[in-house]
């Protein structure tokens, strides 16, 4: 099959474009819809290294772990996750996905992932993001009315660590720095750091104006009504003088993969249905009907579920109109068991990943911009 090329790619060379796939994950233990019961909190973090070391194994280029603090996402603490990822790993990306740096304190933050960056041997990468969810502002004791200032502010702060040793920086929302070095520095020079973007055209520019990469979720509905935020970043960061290496973008996306995809949609119809009915009960939103689901699961939709062939179509149909780097499925939700997670990985993995590479390129994101890792060093 041959597709046209995005306006947004580097490289005009198609053996060198750059498509990276990869996993995202929060650590799931929701109630299991079959069952009735749910995993411990401990086993849903195990079930995430499994996951990340699995990932590696089938060949895939990036893992990611979300920040929550819930009983059904217990995953609240990334980088010990990551670290524990990195110790049975040599070649995948580890990232956060996201962050939720308003309510993080961004010295930490630096310090937490430059840590896991030498156990990892320069692979990690940082997500910052408001995130879509507001349980740590109380749990930390901040109010929602700083939300922006909160977010701004400790951004630039995170910015300005990672790039110098000794950080000058005045500011609201923390105490003053005033050259005090930050240890350990990465290894191998500034981690790369990708802003998580909702769609808000706002945050969008924000990245644009930064320089930053920008990642950001189809969670739903059609896989590319969303898709002219990706020509507005491109167009602010043109604005800004931004240099193709910073003007990436990533995206993800729920998903599940069995080779029969009419039993890939029946296998996780209950499972998705219970992970949106406990998010909407807490945000205020009815779960989607079994029509909706279908809708978003199909062809033009969303949700990446279904067989690998119907996936590996989805993500390039994404490509043609939002021209990501990386694409990357989110596997746990609604307490689907890790053995059908551990299918979807190597799936994804084992057949998906050659074949979208095989039609898009198989450059790698390090290629692009220049960055050694323990792979090439």
């Amino acid at each position: 099959m041959t597709r046209g090329r995005h306006p947004s790619d580097i490289y005009h060379d198609r053996e060198k474009a750059v498509m990276e796939l990869g996993i995202g994950a929060f650590g799931d233990a929701n109630w299991d819809p079959e069952t009735g019961k749910r995993i411990s909190e401990a086993q849903a973090i195990r079930n995430v290294v499994e996951s990340g070391v699995l990932a590696e194994q089938v060949g895939l280029d990036w893992f990611g772990v979300g920040e929550h603090h819930t009983p059904e996402f217990p995953g609240s603490a990334a980088a010990p996750i990551l670290g524990a990822i990195a110790a049975q790993t040599n070649r995948i990306k580890l990232s956060t996905a996201v962050t939720v740096l308003s309510t993080e304190d961004p010295v930490r933050v630096y310090e937490q992932y430059s840590t896991v960056d030498a156990i990892a041997n320069g692979r990690v990468e940082l997500i910052p993001g408001r995130g879509s969810s507001i349980e740590s502002f109380p749990l930390f004791g901040y109010d929602l009315r700083d939300y922006d200032e909160l977010f701004a502010e400790k951004l630039e702060l995170l910015l300005e660590i990672n790039q110098h040793e000794r950080v000058y920086w005045r500011g609201k929302t923390r105490p003053d720095l005033n050259g005090e070095y930050i240890p350990p520095r990465a290894e191998r020079g500034p981690i790369p750091i990708w802003l998580g973007v909702g769609g808000n055209p706002a945050s969008v520019i924000r990245a644009a104006r930064l320089g930053l990469p920008m990642a950001t979720g189809v969670l739903g509905g059609n896989a590319i009504r969303n898709a002219g935020i990706s020509e507005l970043y491109r167009r602010a960061a043109q604005q800004f003088g931004n240099t193709p290496q910073q003007t990436m973008l990533m995206l993800g996306s729920p998903g599940f993969l069995n080779k029969d995809g009419k039993k890939a949609r029946e296998t996780f119809w209950p499972h998705w249905h219970q992970f949106m009915k406990v998010v909407g009960e807490q945000r205020g939103f009815l779960p989607p009907t079994r029509d909706r689901f279908d809708q978003d699961s199909g062809p033009q939709g969303g949700l990446l579920v279904g067989s690998p062939e119907e996936i590996i179509e989805r993500i390039l149909l994404m490509h043609e109109h939002w021209g990501q780097v990386r694409s990357y499925i989110h596997i746990d939700t609604g307490a689907v068991p890790q053995r059908e997670v551990l299918r979807t990985i190597e799936l994804y993995g084992t057949v998906v990943r050659p074949a979208v590479q095989a039609e898009l390129g198989t450059a790698t994101i390090d290629e692009l911009t220049g960055r050694a890792t323990a792979a090439t060093v």
